[in-house]
């Protein structure tokens, strides 16, 4: 399932992203209203988690544009604020639920999960370019009858670009996705993993799945 976090504060941000992942969620955390926007914009989520409070655009600013541009994707709503009247507020901009800080992670999780059953949401089960198939449940990777392995680090990154498809993947972007939101490592480290991604996914190939872009990162290039 496939999941976007918009959350200002870095200590929430971290354990709720934390949370999710090791819970089998993929999730994509924005810290502003703004960049929250440009994410929805980009790719599809199941299910969007939204700070109240935000800088730039505000989670109640957020939530108007994303229902403006006919996105129905369910959203909870994180606040602070939780008289009967804020409540109230944030249903009638239209967030299918409303969780009150402080939480508790076991209590998110278990709202994601209903929220999911009751909207009838089917978050995507594989992600495909050409024949090339990403199974996200058994974590398997297929090209036609060709089963490719993958280390667990390989294919995070093949779901990352699979999911940025026509997209630049930055190696930043990647080293945060793979190692933590914050990277302030050598971004070089991508390389290697990177490469040996290629080595599996490219045999019979004239040219490879993944493109570098110069100066930029890495993207798929076009499916056959």
């Amino acid at each position: 399932m496939n999941i976007l976090l918009v959350e200002d504060d870095r200590s929430i941000g971290k354990a709720v992203q934390r949370g999710l992942d090791e819970n089998g969620y993929r999730c994509e955390w924005a810290m502003d209203g703004a960049s929250g926007l440009d994410c929805v914009q980009r790719q599809t989520f199941d299910v969007i988690v939204l700070d109240r409070m935000l800088p730039i655009l505000s989670g109640d600013e957020f939530l108007r544009k994303i229902r403006e541009l006919g996105l129905t994707c369910p959203v909870i709503m994180l606040t602070a604020r939780g008289t009967v009247e804020d409540r109230v507020e944030g249903f009638e901009l239209g967030v299918d639920d409303y969780l009150v800080k402080p939480f508790a992670m076991a209590e998110l999780l278990a709202r994601i999960n209903a929220i999911v059953r009751r909207t009838g949401a089917k978050p995507a089960a594989s992600l495909t370019w050409g024949a090339l198939s990403l199974d996200l449940t058994s974590r398997r990777v297929s090209e036609g009858a060709r089963q490719i392995d993958l280390t667990p680090t390989e294919f995070t990154l093949l779901e990352l670009l699979m999911r940025h498809q026509g997209q630049v993947v930055t190696r930043k972007m990647m080293c945060e996705h793979v190692w933590g939101f914050e990277w302030d490592g050598p971004t070089n480290v991508i390389e290697v993993h990177v490469n040996r991604l290629r080595k599996k996914l490219d045999r019979s190939r004239d040219e490879s799945v993944i493109r570098t872009i110069r100066g930029r990162g890495y993207a798929l290039a076009v499916a056959d």
